[in-house]
């Protein structure tokens, strides 16, 4: 489509890279149901100029494409990056270079921020370095203004898009593809500022929830009947590792392809929204304690308050959540009272 075609479309162009990751993001997005990620973005007036899973160009039509951008020829709206940025070796770049054009991917990914009205890093390794950025970090990754929690990342503290914001991070590994598409249809729209982004950067359309709301295990953390083993039904913060009380996402509320979440599938909550998830410094299924009480507690809950209170709701835990917090499945159902007889 030509630049004047576009202009009078009223369409938001939108760029899309990936650089050090798995891709998990974009598989993610292509899961998205009632509608499908294309209807959305087709409903919120984003024309995809280029995916790496969603578009047919390839080779020399996407590299005339982005020297089009950095001509001012075409018009980048909103640049998405989804990986890390890879600095090595020695911040060459060398590591991961741009297919076609043996140059780093970092260098890209510069130049085409610097045209890009919004930029948003999608998942936690564009965002803050992630998974990518773990185990020593040899590649050298980081995110795009983020190196974990430390401002600064790839493109420094002080970058500005050219509508003047910080770079989007829409956190989370992977991402939600509602939070994706929920986002970029608000930078379209431009009804977005800093102001609906949280202290790292997210937005907080999904940030200012925790996982713990809507947890369908919250009877049992109620009352600390916990699992203690993989299978079992009770809350999994005392000993499986779960710290979804701390973690920013909705992912109990809205739940991904409709039925799912990571809780609801077994599975620990591992906060993983958070910049320096990847390495907690123990094993993700494992809750570190001391003098038997977990390090990681409830957001905003003083440590004697949790004691207090958990010494009062394991003295009142019903027989049927102690019985079953230990169990794969339901052992002792909830009674059922009796109707009341008419005279």
């Amino acid at each position: 489509m030509s630049e004047l075609a576009r202009q009078n479309t009223g369409k938001k162009t939108m760029l899309w890279l990936q650089s050090g990751g798995c891709g998990g993001c974009t598989l993610s997005m292509l899961c998205a149901e009632s509608p499908d990620i294309l209807a959305c973005f087709n409903a919120a007036g984003i024309e995809v100029l280029w995916h790496p899973s969603l578009s047919e160009s390839s080779g020399e039509d996407v590299i005339k494409m982005f020297e089009a951008i950095l001509n001012d020829e075409l018009t980048l709206d909103i640049l998405c990056l989804e990986g890390s940025v890879i600095r090595g070796p020695n911040n060459s770049g060398n590591f991961h270079k741009m297919a076609g054009t043996g140059e780093p991917m970092m260098n890209w990914i510069a130049k085409l921020s610097a045209k890009a009205a919004y930029v948003v890093a999608v998942g936690s390794c564009a965002a803050y370095g992630g998974m990518t950025a773990g185990g020593g970090n040899p590649s050298d990754a980081c995110g795009l203004q983020y190196d974990g929690e430390e401002e600064g990342g790839f493109l420094g503290s002080t970058f500005r898009s050219g509508k003047g914001m910080a770079v989007i991070n829409i956190a989370g590994c992977p991402t939600h593809p509602n939070w994706v598409s929920e986002t970029l249809a608000q930078v379209a729209s431009g009804d977005f500022s800093e102001q609906a982004l949280d202290v790292y950067a997210r937005p907080r359309s999904y940030a200012d929830q925790l996982v713990h709301h809507g947890c369908a295990r919250n009877e049992f953390y109620e009352f600390k009947a916990s699992a203690e083993k993989p299978s079992d039904l009770g809350c999994m913060m005392e000993h499986m590792g779960c710290i979804g009380t701390q973690a920013h996402a909705d992912c109990n509320t809205r739940l991904w392809n409709g039925d799912g979440s990571c809780i609801r599938g077994g599975y620990p909550c591992i906060n993983c929204t958070a910049p320096g998830f990847e390495e907690p410094g123990h094993a993700f299924n494992e809750t570190p304690k001391i003098g038997g009480i977990p390090t990681g507690l409830p957001t905003e809950m003083p440590k004697a308050w949790f004691v207090a209170l958990a010494s009062l709701s394991k003295a009142a835990t019903p027989n049927r959540l102690r019985q079953n917090a230990v169990s794969d499945h339901i052992e002792v159902a909830p009674v059922v009272f009796e109707k009341k007889r008419k005279t």
